[in-house]
C-alpha cells in the first residue's frame, strides 16, 4: 500500500469516546456540547478532541445488549481506517448535519494518520467542512477541517492550495481567540497544529523566514500548553534546523546549547543525538570542522546504544552524519557510517529500498573520489537491489544507473556504459521529464559513450537532443547550450573524418542529494 507524507499532528483517535454517539431516535439531540472540543495531548505531538457528550436512548434497557449493534455503535467500535470506511457506509445515511461532519472529520483524520490516499482524506475533510460550517459561525471544529484539507493538499504537493486552507484555519482560530468565542485552552492545541503545518508548507515553498516564524510560534504555544513535556523539543529542533537553513548559525547553536542538558536524560536518546548532529551541522557551516566532528562523534556514541532498538532511525541519522563527513573530505569515515547504516536497514524487512539507496551512496562517494574499481561493486549491488524493490521509473534507480555507466566509461568499457546510460535515460525521462537538467546530463553521457565507441551517428542523435533540451531552458542555460553546440559540431566533423580534436570522455555523475530523500 502506498504511503503518503504527513506534515503535522491531526485529531487524536480519542476524538470520540465509546459513548460519544448513541442510537437515539432523536438525532438532533446527539450533540450536547461542541464548544469545548479540543484538549492538549502529550503523545506524538498529537491533539485530543474532548469527547462530546450525547444523550443516551432513554427507552433502552441498560441490562441487556442489543442483538445487532446500531450503525453508530458499529462505527464507534472501529479502530482502523478500513473498518471506519466500512462502518461509514451504513452510518452516512443515519446521520446528517453536524453529526455527519464530526464523523467525517474522524474518518479523514484516521485515513491521514494511516497514510492513505490524500485525495480520499481531502474528500472526507471537505465533507466535514460543509457539514460543520453551515451556519457560518467560527468554531474550532471548522478550523480542524480546514487544517486537514491543508494537510491533504500538502501530501498531494498542491502547496498553494495547502497554504490557503491553513491560512484560513489560522485566521479563524485567531478570530476565535480575539473575540473570545472559545478559551485559550481550547484554541491553543489547534493553533499549534496549524502553525506547525504552515511551517512545513512555507518551508516546502522556499519561504524560509515565514516558515521559521511559524515554527517559533508553534514552539511558544507548545511551551504554554505542555511546559516541561519532552515532546516540545521536536519543535525547538525544527526551529534550530530552520535557523541553520537560513545561515543563522550562532542563533542555532545558542538554541541547541540550551537543549543539550534538557535532552541528556532523554530515554530513547533520539533528541539528545539530534541536538549534537545539528550543532555539528552549524559548526560545519562556520568552517569549524574539528568542533563539528567532535559533536558528530558524540552523536554517534549515543546512537550506538540504540542500534538494536531503533535501527531505522539510527541508520537515517548515520546517513545524515556521513553526508557531513563527506563534505569535510573525511570520506573513509563517511563510508564507514554508510556501511553501518546499510547493515542496520538490512535487518528491517520494510527498509530494503533504503539499503539499495545507501549502497548506491557509497558507490557515489567512491566514484567521486576517483576510486572506480572499488565503487563498481557497490553500484552494481545497488542496481540489483533497486531492481527488486523500486518501481521501474524510480528516480533513485535512474541516478544509480547513470553513475554505474560513468564508472564503466572510466574503465574504458563504453559498450557497458552505453547500456547503463540508456536505462538511466529511460527512467529519468519518465520520472523527471526530458527537459530536466539531470535527464539532459544523462543524455549527454549517452552521447559520450557512443562517441567513445566510434558510433558517431548515434552520438550525434543524442547530442542533438541535448542541444534542443538546453535551448528550451532559455538564457539561463546559455553556457550549457554553447558547449552542446561545440560538441555537436565536433561529432559531425569526426563522422566525416575531418576533426582530430579530443572530445570529453568523462561522464557526469548525478547528484548526491537524491540519497537523502530515500533514506529510512
Amino acid at each position: 500500500m502506498r504511503r503518503f507524507r504527513a506534515i503535522s499532528p491531526l485529531l487524536s483517535r480519542n476524538y470520540f469516546s465509546a459513548n460519544s454517539l448513541s442510537s437515539s431516535s432523536t438525532r438532533s439531540s446527539l450533540l450536547h456540547s461542541t464548544g469545548r472540543c479540543l484538549q492538549s495531548s502529550t503523545r506524538n505531538h498529537g491533539l485530543v478532541l474532548k469527547a462530546h457528550q450525547f444523550q443516551t436512548n432513554p427507552s433502552r434497557n441498560l441490562g441487556t445488549l442489543p442483538e445487532t449493534p446500531t450503525p453508530v455503535e458499529a462505527f464507534m467500535s472501529t479502530k482502523t481506517a478500513e473498518e471506519m470506511l466500512a462502518a461509514f457506509k451504513h452510518l452516512e445515511g443515519y446521520l446528517d448535519g453536524r453529526e455527519l461532519g464530526l464523523v467525517s472529520l474522524r474518518v479523514g483524520r484516521q485515513l491521514h494518520e494511516e497514510g492513505e490516499d490524500p485525495e480520499k482524506v481531502f474528500s472526507f475533510a471537505e465533507k466535514a467542512l460543509k457539514a460543520l460550517d453551515q451556519d457560518g459561525k467560527p468554531s474550532v471544529l471548522v478550523a480542524m477541517a480546514l487544517h486537514l484539507m491543508g494537510c491533504a493538499n500538502y501530501s498531494l504537493n498542491r502547496l498553494d492550495d495547502s497554504l490557503e486552507y491553513l491560512n484560513r484555519a489560522d485566521r479563524l482560530l485567531g478570530r476565535l481567540e480575539e473575540e473570545r468565542f472559545s478559551t485559550a485552552e481550547e484554541i491553543r492545541p489547534g493553533l499549534y497544529a496549524v502553525k506547525l503545518a504552515l511551517g512545513n508548507v512555507n518551508r516546502a515553498l522556499g519561504r524560509e523566514d515565514e516558515a521559521l516564524g511559524n515554527l517559533k510560534k508553534a514552539m511558544e504555544i507548545k511551551e504554554m500548553t505542555l511546559e516541561n513535556d519532552r515532546k516540545e523539543l521536536g519543535v525547538e529542533i525544527d526551529v534550530a534546523n530552520m535557523q541553520i537553513a537560513l545561515g543563522k548559525y550562532d542563533e542555532a547553536i545558542n538554541t541547541l546549547k540550551n537543549m543539550v542538558q534538557m535532552t541528556e536524560n532523554d530515554k530513547d536518546g533520539e533528541n539528545h543525538a539530534r541536538v549534537f548532529v545539528l550543532i555539528g551541522k552549524a559548526l560545519f557551516n562556520q568552517g569549524k570542522f574539528s568542533d563539528s566532528m567532535s559533536c558528530l562523534k558524540s552523536a554517534c556514541r549515543i546512537l550506538e546504544k540504540k542500534e538494536s532498538v531503533s535501527p531505522s532511525l539510527v541508520a537515517r541519522t548515520y546517513s545524515e552524519i556521513a553526508t557531513l563527513y563527506d563534505a569535510m573530505n573525511e570520506y573513509e569515515t563517511c563510508i564507514s557510517l554508510l556501511e553501518r547504516a546499510s547493515a542496520l536497514v538490512k535487518k528491517v524487512p520494510q527498509e530494503q529500498d533504503a539499503e539499495g539507496t545507501i549502497i548506491a551512496r557509497i558507490g557515489w562517494v567512491l566514484l567521486s573520489r576517483g576510486q572506480v574499481p572499488r565503487a563498481i561493486p557497490y553500484l552494481e549491488s545497488a542496481a540489483e537491489r533497486m531492481k527488486e524493490s523500486f518501481a521501474s521509473d524510480d528516480v533513485s534507480a535512474g541516478y544509480n544507473y547513470n553513475n554505474l555507466g560513468a564508472a564503466y566509461l572510466e574503465l574504458e568499457r563504453p559498450q557497458s556504459a552505453a547500456k547503463m546510460f540508456e536505462v538511466a535515460k529511460e527512467i529519468l525521462d519518465a520520472s523527471l521529464g526530458t527537459r530536466h537538467a539531470d535527464s539532459i546530463e544523462t543524455c549527454q553521457n549517452l552521447s559520450i559513450a557512443y562517441s567513445a565507441m566510434g558510433s558517431y551517428t548515434l552520438a550525434i542523435e543524442f547530442e542533438q537532443q541535448v542541444s534542443d533540451a538546453w535551448e528550451g531552458h532559455g538564457p539561463s542555460a546559455k553556457d550549457q547550450l554553447r558547449e552542446a553546440h561545440f560538441i555537436l559540431d565536433e561529432l559531425k566533423k569526426k563522422a566525416c573524418g575531418t576533426s582530430t580534436n579530443q572530445l570529453p570522455i568523462k561522464a557526469l555523475l548525478l547528484p548526491r542529494g537524491y540519497i537523502a530523500s530515500r533514506l529510512p
